[in-house]
């Protein structure tokens, strides 16, 4: 009869390798630590298409009271502990991703920068060295897609000198979202602290040699051949989903529809603070993720877990994200 407890596993193990710890010692090889990860891409297919996702890193941070507007401090720290993560934190991941058609090298989104890479120390900011990594050349970006006007889509347009990051591209964004944000009424109104912070960082962005390649495409219609753009408002005005098809193939590039999957993809009606509108986004939320669930699309999450990439179904009142499995091949 098998009879395990703690007190015999712990027991059994310390007795097998009591001798073979001591005679490995004066044998062992000394090894420097290597102290960082390898770089961050991953790829696959859709169609002909070939896919690269391309993290930026992430970043780390003791969420606000407010982070989840409609809901307790505590109930946020008991959904984080059920999937065993840390209370009191939050770790967004950055997934931007880079769609080859074969005839275009298109990336969409753009991270944090490379200013924040310098600033969190590695931490944010690592479009650019992991496109290097990958084999991508920013300068062979034909063309940058542009979601939302938030800092962690909009500001790897510019380089840490300020100088453009992808300087052969053409730059394509929301035409309703360029409307907003350069809008001087819209500003002056804007409350103190992050709304007037966010239109001071997307004016500095949208000027000199960005405005220069900028062009403003329309819900409901392709910005390039097989990227079909789908509006999503609610988290901004003008915030923007994408239809990625080739052949038979397709796959929803989500943008911020949610932002962590473990918060709000599982809980559909919390109001996120980045939110803009938060009662819109939750029905954007809901409309979108039914599609998904009916469709049976896999979907590309801006913020989900790298790489990012998976299938949803209903659970409970809400959703639950399903990592699609790490295939070796492309």
């Amino acid at each position: 009869m098998l009879n395990l407890s703690r007190r015999t596993l712990v027991g059994s193990a310390a007795a097998s390798i009591a001798i073979p710890i001591a005679a490995a010692t004066a044998t062992r090889a000394t090894s420097a630590l290597a102290g960082k990860q390898a770089a961050g891409w991953y790829r696959y297919k859709v169609g002909t298409f070939e896919i690269t996702v391309v993290t930026d890193g992430i970043a780390r941070f003791r969420f606000a009271d407010d982070h989840v507007t409609n809901k307790s401090r505590d109930e946020v720290n008991a959904a984080l502990s059920g999937m065993f993560m840390e209370k009191d934190m939050m770790t967004p991941p950055y997934n931007p991703i880079v769609v080859n058609t074969g005839s275009k090298l298109v990336v969409i989104d753009t991270g944090t920068s490379e200013a924040n890479y310098i600033q969190s120390k590695g931490m944010g900011g690592q479009l650019l060295a992991n496109l290097a990594a990958a084999g991508i050349d920013a300068k062979a970006i034909d063309a940058v897609i542009i979601s939302h006007y938030h800092g962690d889509h909009v500001n790897g347009l510019l380089r840490a000198d300020n100088t453009l990051a992808f300087p052969n591209a053409e730059i394509f964004v929301p035409a309703n979202e360029h409307k907003f944000w350069m809008d001087d009424g819209e500003m002056s109104r804007a409350s103190k602290g992050r709304m007037e912070d966010l239109f001071k960082n997307n004016r500095r962005v949208f000027s000199g040699e960005v405005v220069k390649r900028l062009h403003t495409y329309e819900w409901g219609k392709e910005i390039v051949p097989g990227i079909l753009a789908t509006g999503t408002p609610g988290h901004t005005p003008g915030h923007t989903s994408f239809v990625v098809v080739s052949g038979s193939d397709k796959i929803f590039v989500q943008s911020d529809v949610t932002h962590v999957p473990f918060l709000f993809v599982r809980n559909p009606t919390w109001h996120a603070f980045y939110d803009q509108d938060g009662a819109q986004a939750e029905a954007t939320r809901r409309k979108v993720y039914d599609m998904l669930v009916a469709d049976q699309m896999l979907v590309q999450g801006f913020h989900y877990p790298f790489p990012g990439l998976a299938h949803v179904e209903k659970a409970g009142m809400g959703y639950r994200e399903l990592p699609v499995p790490w295939n070796p091949t492309i």
